[in-house]
């Protein structure tokens, strides 16, 4: 039977539709069409020795040879201009500004055919820390006002390029729907007292039916409301609200705990394409006591179709409870 339940923190009212579930089989089936990659490829501007391809480098991490394990270059075709300056115009309703701001590229490791999931925890904290490293950068540029941290891996998820790589854009803006959920946090804060976020993080914690993982700094859960099948977040236990704030001994627990979902993610549902996001308090509010950080991890397994463009509404077929029991039933080996 069909139920729609509502997420408070992205305000989204989805439709669990079990009745159309995917067999775990069907996942699997898509996995079978990834073919395998070489370890190098002499065309792509992110493989060790093509460094040259790319624009000139904004910081690495350096092997113990003098190679690099992870770098960060601009991205050759940045939506935004940094040089600009924020020019406003105004006509009636028409406004526009200049696309001010920032679009960088972490290209995660020298190999071609290493996934994120693939590379394990102790590479995992290297990209994590160059993340933090990048986002306290940015976030002291004058015209900033929000910074994306984000992964598409593979086609479905927008990736244009197969080499792993993610992406930092610094805006000039505040997109609507993070302005929604500051204000929806803000509301919470006002009416109910503390952070929603924590508040969420304390009853899934109690309910325990869709708990992935628990370590001491951070619970990866998928939401009550998750929006799409193995739709699963990552909090941090304790209160922060923006993602720099993070501190080493974090950075290690969060990098095996993401290993180990990334893991259990391509196990139970066939490898599928899927999106990272790292959402972090405006630079405005990096102080604020209502909004609480997260990475989330969404599979891109089912697609949008007529009803969600039409509606704003989504329909998730498959319970979040299912799909946690699934990734915690996982048993790989050599898992930390």
């Amino acid at each position: 039977m069909s139920e729609m339940r509502f997420n408070p923190i992205t305000l989204d009212w989805v439709v669990m539709s079990p009745a159309r579930e995917l067999r775990p089989d069907d996942f699997h089936h898509q996995a079978e069409s990834h073919p395998a990659r070489p370890v190098h490829r002499d065309n792509c501007p992110f493989c060790t020795g093509n460094e040259t391809m790319t624009p000139g480098e904004i910081a690495r991490v350096d092997a113990p040879d003098g190679s690099w394990l992870v770098r960060v270059v601009p991205n050759k075709y940045s939506v935004f201009n940094a040089g600009d300056d924020l020019r406003r115009q105004k006509q009636g309703t028409f406004r526009s500004m200049a696309a001010a701001g920032v679009h960088e590229v972490v290209v995660e490791n020298p190999r071609h055919d290493l996934d994120l999931g693939d590379m394990g925890p102790a590479h995992l904290v290297l990209v994590l820390r160059m993340y933090r490293e990048r986002y306290r950068a940015l976030r002291g540029h004058p015209m900033v006002e929000s910074i994306v941290i984000f992964k598409n891996q593979g086609q479905r998820a927008g990736s244009s390029l197969e080499h792993a790589h993610s992406q930092i854009m610094a805006a000039p803006v505040l997109s609507s729907q993070v302005g929604m959920r500051l204000q929806e946090a803000r509301r919470f804060h006002e009416l109910e007292g503390g952070c929603l976020y924590c508040t969420v993080l304390r009853e899934e914690l109690a309910a325990q039916e869709r708990i992935i993982d628990a370590g001491t700094s951070f619970v990866a859960f998928m939401p009550y409301a998750a929006l799409s099948p193995y739709h699963t977040w990552i909090f941090p236990c304790k209160h922060q609200s923006a993602f720099d704030e993070i501190s080493d001994s974090d950075i290690d627990e969060l990098a095996a705990m993401l290993s180990r979902l990334l893991r259990r993610l391509k196990a139970a549902a066939g490898a599928p394409d899927y999106n990272i996001t790292i959402r972090s308090a405006p630079v405005g509010e990096v102080t604020s006591g209502c909004f609480h950080w997260y990475l989330s991890v969404v599979s891109r397994i089912s697609q949008l179709a007529g009803f969600e463009l039409g509606s704003g509404t989504y329909i998730n077929s498959m319970r979040p409870e299912l799909c946690a029991e699934r990734l915690r039933s996982v048993v790989i080996q050599g898992m930390d």
